[in-house]
């Protein structure tokens, strides 16, 4: 009977549980503790859409959000099953950010580049080391600064406040927040 009780609870939820069909979250209270999943890694960050819609922000300010949305591209390409949506999609895909005409092209090594015949045949990975170089790229480059961000800093004390409401607080805490501003 305990075995099945822990099998039960660690049991992944499907994404459909957690969050709704416009991506919101299911729960009427957000995560209280989100900023710090989203500080342990990128990863994390990604899978979160607070976190996604965070991080687009402040790629927008810094004139490349195109590798978020390049990479969330990639992501929905991936689950894509029927052909000719796939193919739809890939072109789409190559369109917006690989082509030489793109509209909002990623920076990515240039031997990297797809050869535009490869998108009447493709295949759900065929994105996968473009999107493992914007990856990187976010990763090791703008991550690191939206994470010292004020746009970061700002969403963290807000849950902070939230965690520790001025009502619960002492007299004390109050006070040395007024006189140490």
């Amino acid at each position: 009977m305990f075995n099945r009780a822990v099998s039960r609870l660690s049991r992944k939820r499907p994404p459909s549980d957690i969050h709704g069909s416009d991506g919101s979250s299911s729960s009427s209270q957000q995560n209280p503790k989100s900023t710090a999943k989203w500080a342990a890694s990128l990863e994390n960050l990604l899978e979160d859409p607070e976190g996604v819609k965070r991080f687009r922000e402040f790629l927008k300010k810094e004139f490349s959000e195109e590798n978020v949305l390049f990479w969330l591209a990639c992501e929905d390409f991936k689950k894509t099953q029927d052909k000719k949506q796939m193919q739809e999609k890939a072109k789409e895909i190559y369109m917006t950010f690989l082509s030489s005409k793109a509209s909002s092209q990623v920076n990515v090594e240039g031997q990297s580049r797809l050869n535009e015949n490869i998108l009447e045949e493709p295949h759900p990975l065929m994105f996968q080391k473009l999107q493992d170089q914007i990856f990187n790229l976010m990763k090791y480059d703008s991550y690191s600064r939206f994470l010292k961000s004020d746009l970061f800093l700002k969403h963290k004390r807000t849950e902070e406040e939230e965690e520790d409401p001025p009502d619960a607080q002492t007299a004390a805490k109050r006070a040395s927040r007024i006189y140490n501003t």
